[in-house]
């Protein structure tokens, strides 16, 4: 049997396919999306598979390695051409658009325990924008970004810049939807949310063509850089990156700060950095 017809047949045992994306040429945006999330989440669920098979493979003779290399392969082909199908009609938005789509979002596992999208806040011709990693608790709840103390905190880096939430401003999220572990406490976003996500902010970017992006904390950086997840933002603070042409300074998130006080001094540097870039521009 060739790996393909093995790869159905394993596929239609497991009760996972076939698989097929269900969006016409000529459906709306907001249907490209809808339907983009439960495709990425039936090509999850066969990602999901296929690794378990890998990993059995070794430990039982009667699991063919076969299978699993034309089941890994097909889900990341799958999850490839979701995210362009995803991608295009995004790109293509306005700002009602694009926060109604977001609204309505379901291209990844977050929408499932979220009492409200967060889109983002401010200025949308803003020469500043502030990305942070993603809705927490409060933020689930009001539907804004940065409230509590650690926005009350990032207003107060905003009023050193000279500048206010809503004027010459703008602040968002790599991720829309609140990301909570098995306890329900807040955790990073995966690499797949991210991916899910990351096509709404960049064109909330390209509405707004800032003159300068800084990213805070971590998450908003590598995302934003499309590096490692594991790189630390002490490596990518003090310098100067870009995102599609646009200065992007990284410091550290606002949260963080409140944790690690001493480190506001390095955040200020970074500040201090960005509004010489400011400057320049």
């Amino acid at each position: 049997m060739t790996s393909s017809l093995l790869q159905i047949k394993y596929l239609n045992e497991m009760g996972l396919g076939p698989v097929w994306l269900p969006v016409s040429v000529n459906a709306t945006a907001p249907e490209a999306v809808v339907h983009t999330g439960l495709f990425q989440k039936q090509t999850q669920d066969v990602a999901d598979v296929s690794l378990a098979v890998a990993m059995s493979a070794d430990a039982d003779a009667g699991v063919d390695a076969e299978i699993s290399l034309a089941l890994q392969q097909t889900a990341r082909d799958a999850m490839a051409t979701a995210t362009d199908v995803l991608t295009t009609p995004v790109l293509q938005m306005d700002w009602a658009e694009l926060q109604q789509t977001v609204a309505g979002c379901r291209a990844c596992g977050l929408c499932a325990g979220r009492q409200q999208t967060v889109f983002g806040v401010g200025d949308q011709r803003a020469p500043w924008l502030f990305v942070g990693e993603g809705p927490g608790y409060n933020e689930n709840i009001q539907g804004q970004p940065f409230v509590g103390a650690a926005g009350q905190l990032l207003d107060n880096m905003l009023k050193a810049l000279g500048v206010q939430r809503g004027q010459r401003a703008y602040i968002a999220n790599v991720v829309k939807c609140r990301p909570t572990d098995d306890a329900g406490k807040d955790r990073p976003p995966s690499a797949e949310e991210i991916a899910a996500c990351l096509p709404y902010l960049r064109r909330q970017i390209a509405l707004i063509q800032p003159q300068v992006i800084v990213a805070l904390g971590k998450t908003a950086a590598v995302a934003l850089l499309g590096l490692d997840m594991n790189t630390p933002v002490a490596q990518l603070r003090a310098k100067q990156h870009a995102f599609e042409g646009v200065p992007l300074i990284a410091t550290y998130h606002p949260a963080y700060l409140l944790r690690k006080p001493l480190d506001k001094s390095k955040a200020w540097q970074d500040l201090c950095m960005a509004m010489q870039v400011m400057q320049q521009s």
